[in-house]
């Protein structure tokens, strides 16, 4: 599948900012894989306060990177019907595991992989890197339901 940009992006999620947390899908294998990118800037909201003099993204930012990444797979997957009203909800996160801190100017490579489809829950798994080193891992339940418009 092509290279999706923060237009198709913004198509595909309902988030925007300053919580949409990626910035390209750069590979798509539907119902197996999906390779994104976010771009960690100084300018990014979260900074002025985590943590004033030593700038870190927050860990949980970086999970909610890694479901946004997982709902466009779900998305691209095409095992539910399109909706505009579709929403992918965030149902449980697993064997979270954090190893480097995140700081401006890193880019985060986020690699999602399917796991099951089973009654309405997705589950995912996840890996986060920088430079090639592994910063985050974790494995993600989620289920669609259709939001009231």
């Amino acid at each position: 599948m092509s290279v999706l940009d923060i237009n198709q992006i913004k198509e595909l999620l309902p988030h925007r900012y300053p919580f949409l947390l990626l910035d390209r899908v750069v590979e798509c294998v539907p119902g197996q894989t999906l390779r994104a990118i976010k771009n960690v800037t100084i300018n990014e909201p979260f900074f002025a306060g985590h943590f004033p003099g030593k700038p870190l993204m927050p860990g949980v930012l970086i999970i909610e990177a890694m479901a946004q990444a997982a709902a466009i797979l779900g998305e691209l997957s095409g095992a539910v019907r399109h909706s505009e009203n579709r929403l992918y909800y965030l149902v449980g996160v697993d064997n979270a595991r954090f190893r480097k801190p995140v700081e401006p100017g890193d880019q985060l490579a986020i690699e999602i992989r399917l796991q099951a489809v089973r009654r309405n829950i997705w589950r995912f798994s996840g890996t986060t890197r920088v430079d090639g080193a592994l910063i985050a891992s974790a494995d993600f339940l989620t289920t669609v339901s259709e939001s009231n418009p």
